[in-house]
C-alpha cells in the first residue's frame, strides 16, 4: 500500500503546472480515469492529500498504481482531449461522462450560396471549423456573423438552373433586410462568394473584422450612455477573442496521423508519440532511449517510429515528423508541416517531450541532488567557453552615493551554492569620489594579492557585476599586475537594471543566452545576491555616519550613557537644552558634567563662527 501511494507520490513530485489531461491505471495497467486540470500537478496531488467525502473518489483513489499524463496549451484544449480519450477508452470511473457527447462545430456547406450553421455531426460535403468548447461561443459567433454579414438562413438547396428557372421565392428574412435573396437572384454568387470567404477567415481564428466591429459597437453605445447594452458586447467580444487561438485536439481530417517528436542530450534521446485516430488525439506516449554510440538523431527516430508503430498496432499511412527519418516504410507518407492544423500537432508532441525530458531531470536530481549540480556547471562552462568546471566562483560589485560612504562586497559561490561565510566587504580606502573603475580595481586587487601571498585556492570564475569596461579593469590587475590566471565574465544590465546580457572573452562577446534559459538565471541570481550583499553594508555604513553625533567625542561617555541620553532627549540639540542637573538624573553628577561642559563649550565655539 505504502509502496503504491510513494509511486504515485513521486511522479506527482515531478509533475508540470500545466494544464493538461491525466490518466489513472489499475494494477493491470487497464485506464480507469481520465481528467483534464488546468495545473496538473496541484489537480493529481489533491487526490492523494486528503480524505474525500465521495465513496466513488475514495474507491478510485484505492485502485489508482500508475499515471501518465499529456500536456496541452490551454484549459479549452485539455477539455476537449479529455473528451476524446473518455470515447476512446471509456474508463470504467468516467461512467457518467459515456454519454457520446461531441463539442459543436460551425459548419459551411460546399453549395452556390452556402450555409452557415451550428451541428455536432461531421459528415462529408461541407466545411467545418471548430470545436468550440462552449456552445455559447459558437452560438454568439453565428449570431455576430448573421449581423455582420446577410446570409440566408433557410434549408433550400439552391441550384443555378432552380434560380434562373425562378422556382425560389424570397422570404421574411429579406424583407427584414437579413438577407438579399439570392433565390431570385438579387445577390449574385459572386458577391454572396465573398461574404462566406471572410466568415470562413474568421472561424480559422483571423477574427479582427468582428471584433472591431464590436468595438466601434461598444463605443457608440457607451457614448449614449447604454453602459448595460456596451457589457453585453463586451462579453461577445470576450467570447469571440478567445476562441482566436484554434485548437488542435480535434480536427476534421478523417485521416488516422502519427505523430512524432524528438529531443536529447548527451546520455539520452527521447521520442514522443501522439496518435490521431478519426481526427481526435486518443493517446500520447514518450519513449527513452540510452545513447551507446554517437548515432545520428536520422537513425534513433527511425528506430523508434518502427518500434512505437509495432507496439500500439498502428496502421496511419501519414506519419508526421520534425525531420527525414533515416528509414522508408511502404505506403507510409512523412510530413514535416511548416504550418497549419499539422504544424499545431508537432508542436504539442514537441511540448510534450520536452516536458518528459524535463521530468526525468527533476526525477534524477532528486534522487542525487549533486547531479544537479554537476549539470549546472557544465552548462556553465559550455555556454560561456571556459577551460575548467565553475565549482568556485566570486562577483564583485561597488556601492556609493555620488562617491561617499563608497564600499564594495565580494561573494562566493562554490559548487552553484552561496558560501556566505566566505562573503567579503571592503571600505574604498584609495579613490575619492564616484570612481566605478577604480574602485574594483582596488578591491579586485586587495581581494587576490592577499590570496596569492596566503597561498590560497585561486577561484575559476570572476564575474563583474558590469560589462566591458569593468570586465578590462579586472583583466588589467589579475593579469597584468598580479600575473595571475583566472576566467572571466560580466553581467550588464539594460535600462531597466535588469541583467541583459553575458559577456566572456577580450574583447568581450556576448554569450547567446536567453533570459529564459536556466544558466541565465542562475547566473543572475549571483549578481543579484553581491547587488544585495553591497547595497546593504552601504545603508548600514551610511546608517553608521548618520547617526553619529557630538556625543561621540566626549571622553568618558560610552554607548550606553549615549543611549540613555538619546532614549530620554530624543535628539542631540535637546541634550545640549538641557540643565547639567536634568542630565545628571539620567548619567549622574560625573557624566552630566562632562556632557553638559562639552556640548556647550562646542556651542559657544559654534555661535563665535557665525559672529
Amino acid at each position: 500500500m505504502n509502496d503504491r501511494i510513494d509511486y504515485i507520490k513521486s511522479i506527482i513530485a515531478i509533475m508540470p503546472s500545466t494544464p493538461g489531461v491525466y490518466q489513472y491505471f489499475d494494477a493491470d495497467g487497464t485506464i480507469i480515469y481520465v481528467g483534464k486540470a488546468k495545473n496538473l500537478k496541484r489537480r493529481v496531488n489533491s487526490y492523494f492529500t486528503k480524505n474525500h467525502d465521495s465513496v466513488k473518489t475514495n474507491v478510485l483513489v484505492s485502485k489508482i498504481y500508475d499515471l501518465k499524463y499529456i500536456c496541452v496549451n490551454t484549459e479549452a484544449d485539455a477539455l476537449l482531449l479529455e473528451n476524446n480519450l473518455i470515447k476512446k477508452y471509456q474508463p470504467r470511473y468516467n461512467i457518467l461522462l459515456k454519454d457520446g457527447k461531441t463539442y459543436p462545430w460551425l459548419c459551411i456547406t460546399k453549395e452556390p450560396y452556402p450555409r452557415v450553421f451550428k451541428t455536432r455531426t461531421v459528415l462529408r460535403g461541407a466545411e467545418y471549423f471548430g470545436p468550440y468548447p462552449s456552445t455559447y461561443t459558437i452560438d454568439t459567433l453565428l449570431s455576430l456573423i448573421r449581423e455582420i454579414y446577410p446570409i440566408r438562413t433557410c434549408r433550400q438547396s439552391l441550384t443555378i438552373e432552380g434560380i434562373e428557372h425562378h422556382r425560389y421565392e424570397k422570404c421574411l428574412q429579406y424583407h427584414i433586410k437579413n438577407c438579399k435573396a439570392p433565390c431570385e437572384a438579387l445577390q449574385s454568387e459572386q458577391d454572396y462568394r465573398i461574404m462566406i470567404d471572410e466568415i470562413k477567415d474568421i472561424a480559422r481564428g483571423h477574427s479582427h473584422t468582428i471584433t472591431q466591429y464590436l468595438l466601434s459597437q461598444m463605443q457608440t453605445l457607451a457614448a449614449e450612455y447604454r453602459f448595460e447594452d456596451a457589457q453585453e458586447l463586451k462579453k461577445k467580444y470576450d467570447a469571440i477573442v478567445n476562441y482566436q487561438t484554434k485548437t488542435v485536439i480535434t480536427t476534421t481530417t478523417d485521416n488516422d496521423i502519427d505523430v512524432f517528436s524528438y529531443d536529447e542530450d548527451e546520455q539520452s534521446a527521447y521520442i514522443n508519440l501522439l496518435r490521431i485516430n478519426g481526427g481526435s488525439v486518443v493517446q500520447g506516449f514518450t519513449i527513452e532511449y540510452k545513447k551507446t554510440l554517437d548515432e545520428p538523431k536520422e537513425e534513433i527516430l527511425a528506430l523508434a517510429i518502427v518500434e512505437l508503430r509495432d507496439r500500439f498496432k498502428s496502421i496511419s499511412r501519414e506519419v508526421i515528423v520534425p525531420f527525414v527519418p533515416d528509414i522508408e516504410i511502404e505506403g507510409v507518407n512523412f510530413t514535416i508541416p511548416q504550418k497549419g492544423d499539422k504544424r499545431k500537432l508537432l508542436d504539442l508532441s514537441i511540448q510534450n517531450v520536452k516536458q518528459y525530458r524535463v521530468d526525468k531531470y527533476r526525477q534524477s536530481e532528486k534522487l542525487n541532488p549533486e547531479q544537479r549540480t554537476t549539470r549546472l556547471l557544465q552548462d556553465i562552462k559550455t555556454s560561456l567557453h571556459l577551460v575548467h568546471l565553475p565549482k568556485h566562483i566570486e562577483c564583485f560589485d561597488n556601492s556609493n552615493i555620488s562617491g561617499t560612504d563608497a564600499v564594495a562586497a565580494c561573494v562566493v559561490f562554490r559548487n552553484g551554492k552561496p558560501s556566505k561565510k566566505e562573503y567579503r566587504k571592503y571600505i574604498i580606502k584609495t579613490v575619492t569620489g564616484p570612481d566605478d573603475y577604480a574602485s574594483m580595481a582596488e578591491v579586485v586587487h586587495r581581494r587576490y594579492s592577499r590570496m596569492k601571498d596566503e597561498g590560497t585556492t585561486l577561484p575559476d570564475l570572476i564575474i563583474t557585476d558590469g560589462g566591458r569596461g569593468q570586465m578590462e579593469i579586472v583583466r588589467r590587475v589579475v593579469e597584468e599586475q598580479l600575473n595571475l590566471e583566472i576566467e572571466i565574465a560580466g553581467l550588464a544590465k539594460d535600462n531597466h537594471h535588469r541583467t541583459a546580457e553575458v559577456l566572456v572573452g577580450f574583447p568581450p562577446q556576448e554569450v547567446g543566452l536567453k533570459p529564459t534559459d536556466y544558466t541565465f538565471k542562475f547566473l543572475a541570481s549571483i549578481q543579484d545576491e553581491v547587488h544585495r550583499f553591497a547595497i546593504t553594508f552601504h545603508r548600514d555604513k551610511r546608517s553608521e555616519r548618520q547617526t553619529s553625533s557630538e556625543l561621540d567625542k566626549i571622553k568618558g561617555i560610552g554607548e550606553k550613557s549615549k543611549t540613555e541620553l538619546l532614549r530620554h532627549f530624543k535628539s542631540v540639540k535637546r541634550i545640549s537644552l538641557a540643565s547639567e542637573t536634568e542630565l545628571a538624573e539620567i548619567v549622574g553628577n560625573n557624566r552630566a558634567s562632562k556632557v553638559y561642559n562639552a556640548l556647550h563649550t562646542n556651542l559657544t565655539a559654534s555661535e563665535s563662527d557665525k559672529n
